[in-house]
């Protein structure tokens, strides 16, 4: 049990940590490219960029899952760790864009953390525990998110390199964590590895033949697709809007993550007790959109931050749908299914980047703010995925 415990806390760490490194970047990206391609014009770049990352991250998440299961989860986490490091590095001191553009291929190459740590906690959880555990998964997560956005905007604020440098400092510090205390959580299978094996395609022919998991599959592409527009546009929607600065747009993005801590820590075992998995997912979505609903209109600053507590409650569905999808999954397939989902998730990233920049730019001048009306279109699309999803294999935690 004791090994247990501090398996736990190492792999919810190393997500916290992975989480503040992210969030750093998120106030200062716009300023960084505005200042390596000499241009204010800087949202198809951002767009671009983050679709690289999830290119990188669609071919290599599978490979990478299935690895985790051949070799063991603890190698596969600690090349990612490693990759992220190198990556930060390279932002650090990258004065062309081209060399941006490399650091952010080589982040979405190793980029496994959070599907890898997924696997593990299902690895050392019973199916009663799962939906509780992904949820402070999550909210670890959002935890790094107070810490990341708020401290990227005042080191911005005083070098706009400065918080590249901290993110590979905490980066590096997660690997050495991982190191020395990480456990790991299954006994590899060691088998030889095959072609098939690290053919990006063959767990995605895998996940085809599994029917009745398809809807819930692409309940994650429509929401994570969804979620790509925060990342893409929040900084430069709070610049145009509100005239926010760096610092502002840290401590915008900390509230979320205080809200999202909260509601992921306490909220999803209880939902889906109360609601079913199904009803948790869809009053998640519903808070979600009617929140982006009031952001599209806002023209006050206060209001962003008024309905965020509400805006955080559309998460509390995605634990639930976590644990209803890995019980359709054999325990042997584990590493190989959180790859093929996060290479899922990633295929959604590759597209929405590219279609909300547009999207962003054409309204930029006009109403900023129409981008929130199609992210809501977006969040809204999956509500008959999930019905359609949990129609058979629904059920409450406390009846397992």
């Amino acid at each position: 049990m004791v090994a247990m415990n501090r398996s736990l806390v190492v792999i919810f760490a190393a997500v916290c940590l992975d989480a503040i490194g992210i969030g750093l970047i998120f106030p200062i990206l716009p300023r960084l490219l505005v200042d390596v391609t000499h241009t204010a014009d800087v949202a198809p770049f951002i767009g671009i960029l983050a679709a690289l990352y999830a290119t990188m991250q669609f071919v290599f998440a599978p490979v990478l899952g299935s690895l985790s299961d051949t070799l063991g989860r603890r190698p596969v986490l600690l090349i990612s760790l490693g990759g992220a490091a190198i990556n930060y590095l390279v932002m650090a001191v990258a004065p062309q864009l081209w060399m941006i553009v490399l650091g952010r291929a080589i982040a979405g190459l190793t980029s496994a953390n959070v599907s890898v740590a997924s696997a593990y906690l299902t690895d050392v959880s019973t199916s009663d525990q799962r939906a509780r555990r992904f949820g402070l998964l999550n909210a670890t997560f959002g935890a790094g998110f107070i810490i990341g956005p708020v401290l990227g905007g005042l080191l911005g604020d005083i070098g706009l390199r400065l918080p590249f440098i901290a993110a590979a400092v905490l980066t590096a510090g997660n690997f050495l964590l991982a190191l020395v205390i990480l456990p790991e959580s299954r006994v590899p299978t060691r088998q030889t590895l095959s072609i098939a094996t690290l053919n990006p395609l063959s767990p995605l022919r895998w996940l085809l033949s599994m029917k009745t998991l398809l809807p819930i599959i692409l309940v994650f592409f429509v929401l994570a697709g969804g979620g790509e527009a925060y990342g893409i546009c929040w900084a430069l929607w709070g610049s145009d809007t509100f005239a926010w600065n760096g610092v502002w747009i840290g401590l915008s993005l900390g509230a979320f993550g205080i809200c999202q801590t909260l509601v992921q820590a306490f909220l999803p075992g209880p939902a889906a007790r109360r609601l079913g998995e199904r009803g948790a997912v869809l009053l998640g979505i519903c808070c979600s959109a009617t929140a982006l609903l009031i952001m599209a209109f806002a023209s006050r600053s206060w209001v962003v931050f008024a309905v965020m507590p509400f805006f955080a409650l559309g998460g509390i569905g995605v634990p639930a749908l976590q644990a209803l999808a890995t019980r359709r999954v054999e325990e042997g397939r584990q590493g190989q299914f959180q790859g093929v989902l996060a290479s899922i998730v990633s295929l959604a990233s590759i597209v929405a980047p590219l279609g909300f920049s547009t999207f962003y730019v054409a309204v930029q001048s006009s109403w900023p703010g129409a981008i929130w009306l199609l992210v809501a279109a977006v969040n809204l699309a999956a509500v008959p995925l999930v019905l359609l999803g949990t129609r058979t294999g629904e059920r409450r935690p406390e009846g397992d």
